[in-house]
C-alpha cells in the first residue's frame, strides 16, 4: 500500500473547511500508519491493559465513530450500527476474515459517505442528544477530537510494534 498524500487545510479556510480538512488529514494519517505492517503486526495488541487495541482495531473503531455520529445521527441514515451496547470493545475486535485491505476499504467507504452527508447537512441545526439537543457542528467537533485522540493511540501502537515513529 503506497503512502497517501496528506492534505492540510489552507490558512484561510473557514471553520467548516477546517473541520473537513482536519478530518481528512486524520483519515489519511490513520491509513498511512498501517503502511509497512504485515497482517500479524496490524492485529498486534502490545498494550497489556488494552488487550483488544490493535492498529486495525483502531481504524475499525474510527469507522464505527463516523457511522454512528455522521451517518446515523446527523444524516438520519438507516444503516446498521457498528457498535454493540452490550460490548464496548466490539468494534475494536478484528474478525478472522478481516484484513488490512478490507478494514481500510471500509474506512474509506465510510469517509466517502461522511463527506456526502456533511455536504448537505445544516451544521447549525440541533440534533436530539441525551438531556439537551446538540448542534451538528458540536457533534462534528467531537468526532474530530475523538479521531485525533485515537490517532495518538495509533502512533504509540505503531512505535511499540515496529519502532516506526512520526506522522
Amino acid at each position: 500500500m503506497p503512502l497517501r498524500d496528506r492534505p492540510w487545510p489552507a490558512a484561510d479556510a473557514t471553520l467548516r473547511e477546517s473541520v473537513l480538512g482536519f478530518l481528512q488529514a486524520v483519515h489519511t494519517t490513520a491509513v498511512n500508519k498501517l503502511d509497512g505492517l504485515d497482517e500479524q503486526q496490524a492485529r498486534a495488541t502490545p498494550l497489556p491493559t488494552s488487550p483488544v487495541m490493535s492498529p486495525l482495531g483502531l481504524v475499525k473503531h474510527l469507522t464505527a465513530v463516523q457511522r454512528e455520529h455522521v451517518q446515523r445521527r446527523i444524516g438520519g441514515q438507516d444503516l446498521p450500527s457498528l457498535w454493540r451496547s452490550d460490548d464496548h470493545d466490539f468494534e475494536f475486535r478484528i474478525g478472522p476474515d478481516e484484513t488490512i485491505a478490507s478494514v481500510i476499504a471500509a474506512y474509506d467507504d465510510e469517509w466517502a459517505r461522511s463527506q456526502q452527508t456533511l455536504a448537505t447537512a445544516d451544521w447549525s441545526a440541533f440534533m436530539p442528544g441525551g438531556d439537551t439537543p446538540v448542534r451538528v457542528e458540536r457533534i462534528l467537533t467531537d468526532v474530530l477530537q475523538e479521531s485525533a485522540r485515537h490517532l495518538g493511540h495509533l502512533d504509540i501502537l505503531r512505535e511499540l510494534i515496529d519502532g516506526a515513529r512520526g506522522e
